[in-house]
């Protein structure tokens, strides 16, 4: 028996790592001889460091940096094998780092998020995944590239202001004054947005009011986008504002993919590719996989999902177990998830649900009872 284990995060509860263990010691109650592979797994967004650097033998660097309102926060990133940093935009400039009565997206900024690319680099980082979910920011990531030395700069050759409110005042763009080390790097990006950086799909106009634009600011932030990405087109000699993505975290999207020459991919494709999923999964007997709740949305891009999507290829059979289970998930279209459990064993309140030691338990005890079934039916057909 051999029983791969990738399990995305019980959100507030368990890591992914830890729910991966939880399973595992299910397993063994009845396999005790089971080979048993255990890997993180994220989507791109939160929980991504945690799960890429526990389960990898990564290391986590704290470091101090700017906020999205200019404020000082400690953001954490990691470093894995090869040196390669794990960067979650939201730690520098996340919507929930600002209290909703203050979110204006004119002055929030993406500086603290060049700043940990910056503090990735020095630290001899030179290939970097980043998951840009979350953001508070509509500033098409110049505040990234200053923090990065490129020139953002207005008509008198000044550096424009932090935030989006600095698209208003820029005329010239010189990208010759950029960190050199940048052309050493490769970026690869979680993003599973396909909007555009302008028009009526666009960053400002789907992701703006969320992130605290009037109406009035919608048409301003559109506007100023534009002609950034015109100013970019002429920087550059290409840069294109309908590519699918760049609209992504306020068009931060847009700067990492021309600036940094960064690849767009979708983050539990890129996070399954990184931990190298298929090599475990192409001979294994089982796929175990599930997150905190499990529902109609399951099918559509979420982690399990793509898990279970790698295990069809080598029909290998996949279980999901949940901390809850809504609308049945396996009978949504495009689910590739054979079954679905909860972990539930009787009513509680959330937070006793949510609770790491009850979760760990129950977790383990129903992923007992299935491997439970599991070997009454392999002795029903007098398999070892």
């Amino acid at each position: 028996m051999k029983a791969v284990i990738a399990i995305d995060s019980y959100k507030g509860s368990l890591s992914s790592i830890e729910a991966g263990r939880a399973t595992e010691i299910g397993i063994k109650k009845v396999f005790p001889d089971a080979e048993t592979i255990v890997l993180p797994i994220a989507d791109g967004g939160e929980g991504t460091v945690d799960a890429l650097c526990g389960g990898l033998n990564g290391v986590k660097r704290s470091v101090t940096v700017t906020g999205p309102l200019g404020e000082c926060v400690t953001a954490e990133y990691g470093i894995i094998q090869d040196n390669t940093a794990i960067i979650e935009m939201s730690s520098a400039a996340g919507i929930t780092l600002i209290d909703s009565s203050k979110r204006n997206p004119l002055l929030t900024t993406t500086y603290g998020v060049g700043e940990i690319i910056k503090d990735a680099i020095d630290n001899g980082c030179r290939s970097f995944i980043i998951g840009i979910g979350g953001s508070a920011t509509n500033d098409g990531g110049i505040g990234m590239l200053q923090a990065l030395g490129f020139s953002m700069l207005d008509e008198g050759g000044k550096d424009v202001p932090r935030g989006a409110i600095g698209l208003s005042a820029l005329s010239i763009i010189d990208a010759s004054t950029a960190l050199d080390e940048l052309k050493e790097c490769t970026f690869k990006v979680a993003c599973d947005v396909t909007n555009p950086l302008c028009g009526e799909n666009g960053a400002s106009a789907v992701f703006g009011p969320q992130k605290g634009a009037t109406p009035q600011m919608v048409t301003q932030l559109d506007c100023w986008l534009s002609e950034y990405a015109s100013l970019t087109d002429k920087c550059l000699g290409s840069a294109d504002k309908d590519a699918p993505g760049v609209g992504a975290a306020g068009g931060l999207g847009f700067a990492l993919r021309y600036y940094l020459k960064a690849e767009l991919v979708r983050g539990i494709e890129l996070i399954l590719d990184e931990i190298k999923l298929e090599e475990y999964v192409k001979d294994a007997d089982i796929v175990i996989t599930g997150e905190g709740r499990l529902d109609s949305q399951t099918a559509m891009g979420k982690a399990p999902n793509g898990v279970a999507g790698i295990a069809k290829k080598w029909n290998v059979p996949v279980i999901a177990i949940g901390g809850s289970v809504l609308d049945d998930p396996t009978t949504s279209e495009g689910c590739l998830i054979d079954a679905c459990f909860s972990i539930m064993k009787k009513p509680c309140s959330l937070e006793e649900a949510m609770d790491v030691k009850n979760a760990s338990e129950n977790l383990t005890y129903t992923a007992t009872q299935i491997f439970k079934l599991i070997k009454q039916l392999r002795r029903q057909k007098n398999e070892p």
